[in-house]
């Protein structure tokens, strides 16, 4: 049985590849996910897969262009996974690059994610948007 770290970790791996059912396969049915005060796409929490693919991965584009998420480094503790590294993309107007840190928290119960918390210094990315 993977360990909580290999979760998370594979899931990155698998949003990345485009495979969302592999990530949402990884998420309770009742997840909350909660993004930072002052994020561009919105602010709060999503509660269920449908919620987050809706509300959250299919508005990443609005950003910029070619978005991902880069962890690279993972901590774990008990129930808990913190991801940070960084959200890269072009600006839509320019086509420049931009990148801003981020730290996930991830928490598990029952080897399930149940909640999703994002750090971002969201003032940062709202002024790479453009």
């Amino acid at each position: 049985m993977p360990t909580n770290k290999e979760i998370v970790q594979g899931a990155y791996e698998a949003f990345a590849a485009g495979d969302v059912p592999t990530v949402l396969g990884v998420m309770d049915d009742d997840i909350k996910w909660t993004e930072a005060e002052g994020f561009p796409l919105y602010s709060g929490t999503l509660v269920g897969p449908q919620q987050i693919v809706e509300g959250a991965f299919m508005r990443l584009g609005e950003i910029g262009d070619e978005f991902s998420v880069n962890p690279t480094r993972f901590v774990a503790e008990g129930d808990t996974v913190v991801a940070v590294g960084t959200y890269t993309w072009k600006q839509h107007s320019t086509g420049a690059p931009a990148e801003v840190q981020m730290a996930h928290v991830w928490t598990f119960r029952d080897g399930k994610i149940v909640s999703f918390e994002q750090h971002v210094d969201t003032l940062k990315v709202q002024e790479r948007m453009s």
